[in-house]
This record gives structure tokens, sequence and C-alpha cells, in this order.
């Protein structure tokens, strides 16, 4: 679809969205509603399914910020957090909800015109109705969304008609309905499509203009309305009319307002569009589905500018037809709940997880709390077996199988999930499977292997690299002891101490104690050893060498380190006069500053670490700057405009600040000269070449200490993990 075709939030989103939520249920079922359960009751179901519906769409506002949502709407949200499996899993039976809630809508509509004309065959009437929705469907989404704008001021026009209205009078032409009076449970099952309309606005998520802003924000401002509106209906019914109407009318409002045609006109308005939305929704489900090669790939075809998918449309026009045929309203209504429950538990549980998780590439705009998202998860499916334990149980099992069979078919896919970093937390079941997961910036994580010596000699070392991690991903604390001055059981001890050290100040970590001929030979057998298949350490942190004879050792570790393709950071300590060191070392009120030439690709990871110390609880409150360096003012404008894009579309909280370097002037100079005031930086270091020798190496670090002298607190970087790690700023 063209950019010029693309739907705004209000015609792409909330209005789908609204005219769905203020539907069948709200003209045909809220008095049968009222009259089983009562006003309290009422009033509970109607907050109860709003909550999970409001959980619901903070959780995909969180899911939709924090990926470019395309066609499919729910379908893609999960297939692209859970992985293609579980998204087909969800996604079938959210296609045929979709589809069925067609034949839902429609059976409304033909409820109501049935009541006039009863000669009429309720079947037929549903028929010609989908015939005619059905051929606008498959000329034009934007002709039909059109449409919905004039429904959506008919059903304000009836609403308006009836809140002015009165007590009905006795009608002796109104014979009982048989409606029985129902438990609890299964009038909220009833009810609960009422509120699921947030799925007509996410189905449009591939033809909308910015989704990550409309999706979010269309569909809360949706779920809001439509709550206010039911419980107004809910009390102003239960004051009017006496209870034995509600249950035995279910055109009660239209004989409560002003003008009863324009109920009639609403119900009719209400029931086709939230239909009209449904068979646009469900086509554009299956059609993603098709593109995934979940079902077959000519279901995914799309024709014209706008992608319309005719085939897929056809399809479910004929299972829309099947549900007019053989179903009913009240029964069509419990498959729903089921089928809608189960997609939104999903939705929840993705937002949820990343959330819990925290990887770095879960940076969305709209922030939900991950426990909230899990309740609303738990709220779907505690909510499932109250209204039918054994429906709840079939469709689990529906889910699982659908699982299995995409899991045997092995489809290749495009995209990276979050499953590896939901195997990383479960480990010690998932150790086998995640083992087989290859690594992507999508799911990266620090896992850091420290090389401090005592704690207690160079905490600043296990602090930073605790703020890289703060719980989420892997941490080691290491020391190396040597074979003349340890025994088994000092061994022992030492971990115990050092143990107990971070146990105290609250830093989750696993203890190594090495014992070796040399240090340097101990920590080079860790770097080359220590971790257990996947989750061994990706980087790691040590600090500078204090001493020049040990200057060509230390090096031949850092070479060690840089071809066992870790990541390697080497901190400085800050310099501070000796009686303020102690206090700058855990100073966390200032800068953090990145300072990058752009020749090289270290940008990703420093950014990425960096993102993950400021996000800490230590370091809130700490900004961020990405700084560079140009030769001339001529170039700082280009400069300037290409950082503060990428940390635009990456979505991360920093500023940018490009300097223009005098000429000859050394780039540590103008560093110290700008960066003086900050509390960490970040600045990058060229790896060894694959020919250079131990000597050359040497000299070029000991080049770089002598000239990050007098600086703060000093990250010197070197990438040499296999990960693009630009892409988590995509």
């Amino acid at each position: 679809m063209t950019a010029e075709h693309r739907f705004g939030t209000f015609k792409g989103v909330y209005i789908p969205s609204v005219l769905t939520i203020l539907g069948v249920i709200m003209y045909l079922r809220l008095g049968w509603v009222v009259g089983n359960v009562g006003l309290i009751g009422s009033i509970l179901i109607i907050t109860l399914a709003s909550a999970i519906t409001f959980v619901t769409g903070l959780s995909i506002a969180a899911t939709a910020t924090n990926m470019q949502v395309r066609g499919g709407g729910a379908y893609y949200m999960i297939s692209r957090s859970f992985g293609v499996e579980t998204g087909a899993a969800i996604g079938l039976p959210l296609y045929l909800a979709q589809a069925i809630g067609v034949s839902f809508y429609i059976a409304g509509f033909a409820e109501s015109v049935h009541s006039l004309l009863p000669g009429v065959p309720t079947p037929w009437i549903g028929v010609v109705s989908l015939c005619g929705l059905g051929i606008l469907a498959y000329i034009s989404a934007n002709l039909a969304l059109k449409t919905q704008l004039l429904i959506f001021v008919v059903i304000l026009s009836s609403l308006v008609s009836f809140f002015l209205g009165s007590a009905p009078q006795p009608d002796p032409m109104v014979s009982p309905t048989g409606l029985p009076r129902e438990s609890f449970w299964v009038v909220f099952a009833v009810f609960f499509p009422a509120v699921t309309g947030i799925e007509a606005g996410i189905s449009m998520s591939g033809d909308l203009k910015n989704p990550a802003r409309s999706l979010p924000l269309g569909t809360i401002l949706a779920v809001i309305s439509g709550y206010g509106v039911y419980i107004a209906i809910a009390i102003f019914l239960y004051v009017v009319v006496p209870q034995n109407l509600l249950l035995e009318d279910s055109m009660i409002m239209r004989r409560v307002a002003v003008i009863g045609e324009l109920i009639l006109l609403g119900v009719w308005g209400a029931s086709l569009s939230s239909a009209l939305g449904a068979l646009l929704g469900a086509p554009r489900t299956l059609q993603a589905l098709a593109r995934d090669h979940v079902v077959p790939n000519f279901f995914g075809k799309g024709h014209g500018a706008s992608d319309m998918p005719r085939l897929a449309t056809m399809l479910s026009f004929l299972i829309a037809l099947t549900g007019i045929i053989l179903g009913d309203l009240n029964a069509i209504a419990a498959i729903l709940s089921m089928f809608f429950l189960t997609s939104y538990g999903f939705l929840n549980l993705a937002a949820g997880i990343e959330g819990l998780i925290g990887n770095p590439s879960w940076r969305p705009k709209f922030r939900t709390p991950w426990p909230l998202s899990l309740l609303g998860a738990l709220s779907c499916l505690l909510v499932m077996l109250m209204i039918n334990a054994g429906a709840t149980i079939i469709a689990t099992i529906f889910v699982v199988g659908v699982f299995l069979i995409m899991r045997k078919r092995r489809l290749n896919v495009g995209w990276s999930d979050m499953r590896r970093s939901m195997l990383m937390a479960l480990a010690r079941y998932s150790i086998y499977q995640l083992s087989q997961a290859e690594s992507d910036p999508r799911s990266w994580q620090p896992n850091i292997l420290v090389l401090s010596g005592s704690p207690k000699t160079r905490w600043y070392l296990i602090e930073l690299a605790d703020a890289m991690t703060h719980g989420k991903g892997f941490l080691t604390v290491a020391t190396i002891l040597t074979e003349d001055d340890v025994d088994v059981d000092r061994r022992m001890q030492m971990q115990k101490s050092i143990r107990d050290f971070l146990k105290k100040r609250a830093v989750p970590a696993l203890v190594e104690v090495e014992v070796s001929a040399t240090k340097i030979e101990g920590m080079q057998h860790l770097v080359n050893n220590y971790g257990l298949g996947p989750i061994a350490p990706n980087t790691v942190i040590l600090g500078e060498t204090e001493q020049q004879e040990n200057y060509t050792d230390y090096v031949k570790l850092l070479m060690t380190i840089y071809r066992a393709k870790k990541n390697l950071i080497i901190v400085r300590e800050g310099f501070e006069p000796a009686a303020q060191q102690e206090a700058s070392i855990h100073r966390r009120d200032g800068n953090i500053d990145i300072w990058w030439g752009r020749q090289r690709q270290n940008a990703g990871l420093m950014l990425a670490v960096a993102y993950m110390v400021q996000t800490s609880s230590e370091w809130q409150g700490a900004e961020l700057t990405l700084n560079t360096t140009v030769a001339v003012e001529d170039e700082r404008d280009n400069a300037t405009r290409y950082l503060n894009d990428y940390i635009a579309k990456g979505r991360v909280p920093a500023k940018v600040n490009v300097v223009v370097s005098k000429e000859d002037e050394d780039i540590f100079h103008t560093i110290r000269a700008h960066s003086s005031d900050a509390s960490l930086l970040f600045i990058g270091m060229r790896p060894p070449e694959e020919e250079e020798s131990v000597d050359d190496y040497c000299r070029y670090y000991q080049s770089i200490l002598a000239r990050t002298q007098e600086m703060p607190l000093t990250a010197i970087v070197v990438v040499a993990e296999d990960i693009k790690f630009n892409e988590i700023f995509v």
C-alpha cells in the first residue's frame, strides 16, 4: 500500500475498534446482561472484561512501539516475539475467531431485522447481508473505512436518543423471548466479545501510516470510550427498565429511546460495521500467515496498490457463511470469547516476558510494567477456565498441536525473536535447546567475566559490570590464585568469602576461583575454557596492568581474549585526589560519555553497554551523550544529523555532541577537554591485527595508557564477538 493510501490513528484504528466495541452486544445483549446479574454484576462484568482488554491494549502498545508492525496485527506481534511456531499456534485460531466474528455480527443484524420482518428467515437475511459486505471488502478497504465514519455518526445519534429516553410503556405485543436467567460466567462469556474491538484496529496494522503511534493511542482510547458508554447504559437501563423486560426484550433500548428508529439504525450500523471490520481484518491475518508459509502461499497474494488479500477474503467469506447458517448469537459469542482470550493472553505474555528479560533490544517508546502484562496473561487464563474448563483444555490442545506441527516443519524465517533469551532464563531446564539457537542482536545480553582479583581491591570493575547486567545477563567474578600460595581448602574459603562479599552488596554473580602456575596463565585458561555451551561469557572486563614489567604478558592476555571471540573492556580508574578517589568510583549522578571515531564498528557495543548502565537502578538520572569529532566546521551539521538519526531510530535516550577538532590535535586531548566532568567514559580501541606481533601491540597499548591519563573512569572497548551490534538499534 502506498503512503498516500495508508490510514491514521482515527480512521485506521480508533473508528474500527470503537465501532466493534459499540456493537451488537451493546444494543442486543446489554439489557439481558443487566437482567441476569443485576447492576453490580453488570458493572463487575464490564469492568473485568474491559480491564483485560485495557491491559492487553497496554501490552500491544509496548510491543508495537518496539518493532515495525506490518500486516497481520496480533499474529505478527506474537510471531515476532515467540517465533513462527507460537505465532502460528495463536494466529490460526485468531484468524478463525475473526472470520467467525463476521458471523456473530451479522447474526446480530439479522436478529434485529427479523424482529421487524418475522416472515423472513434469519439465515436468509444474514446471507444477503454477508454478500453485500463481502463485495465491499473485496473491492476496497479505503471505501469500507469511509463507510464506517458514517456509521459512527449514526451510533452517536442513537446513543443520544437513548439517554434522552424514559421508561417504556407496557407492550402487549412483546412476548417472552425464552432467554433464561444465566450464571455470572455464562453471561461474561456472552458479553466479552463486546470489548474485543481492539482486534479490528490491530488487524489493520499493515495499512497504517505509523503503527507505532496509531496502535497504542487508538486502541487505548477505544477501550476507554467503550467502557464509559457501557457503564452508563447499564446504569440507565437498571434505573429505568423493569428486570423482566430486560430479560424478555432484546430490543429494549429501542423502546427506551426518544426516537426508536435511531436505535434500529444504530444496531444495523454497528453490526454491519463490526462485521465489515472483521471481514477486513481476518483476510489480513490469513495473508500474514501465508507470507510466513504457515498456510498455503497463494493466500498471501495481494492485489492492486493497496495489496488487497482477495483470495484470503474469499475464504473468510465462506467461513463466515458457514457460521451464519449453523450458529446462533449466544453460541457464537461464547466461542469468540475463548479464541480472543487465547490471543490476548499471548499478547500479554509476549510483552511481559520481554520486559522481564530486559534485552537491550527491548526499548519500547510506550512502556508497560511487565508484572501488569503477566497479570493480564494470567487473568485471561483464569477467565477461560471459569467460563468453560473443558473448552479451555480443548483450545490448549489445539494450540499445542499446531505449535508441534509448525515445530516439526522447521520453517525458515527471516527475523529474530526472544526465545533465546527465554531459554537463558530457564537455562537449567533448556540448556540443550539453547545450545542449538544461534546468537542474534535481538537476544544479545552482556555475559560478563570480570577478572577482578580481590573484589575489595578492584571493586569498581564489579560495580560497573553489575550495572551493565543489572540482574538480567550473567556475571562471573573471577580470581586467580597461584599454586605456591594455595591448597584446596584455601580455594574453597576464597570462593565462599567472595560470594558472601557480593551477597552483602546485593550483586548477583557467579564466583570462580582458578588455581594456576601464574596469574596470567590462569586468566588465559578461564578465557578459553570457562562457561557452559551457549552461556559462556561473551565479554571480559579487567583493569589496566599496574606494573610495566607485566605489559608483555598482559598484552598476550588481551590478544587471547580477542582471538577467543570475546569482547574486551579495559577499565581505568578515574583520576582523582587520593582523598576523593573512593567517592569518585561510586559517583553515578554525572554524564556517561561515548566517544566514537566512526571508523570502526564498535559504536553498537559501546552504546548497548552504556545504555544498560544508564538504565540500571544505580545510574538512574545519568545523561548519556554520543560524541564524535570532525575535521572542519562544514562537516559538523552532517555528522550531527547522522548521529541524531541513529539514536532516534534506535530509541535511545541520548544526546549528540559533535566537536570540531583542531588541526593536529590529539583526539585524547579533545576527550579530556570535553568530558572532564563525565562520571564514565566509553572509548574504542583497535583489535590486534592478524599478523601483528605481541611487541607491536604492546607498544600500541602503552600509547593508549599514556594518552588516557587524567581522565574520569574510562572503559576501553574492543569488539570481537560475531554480532552485528548496530542491529540492536534498528
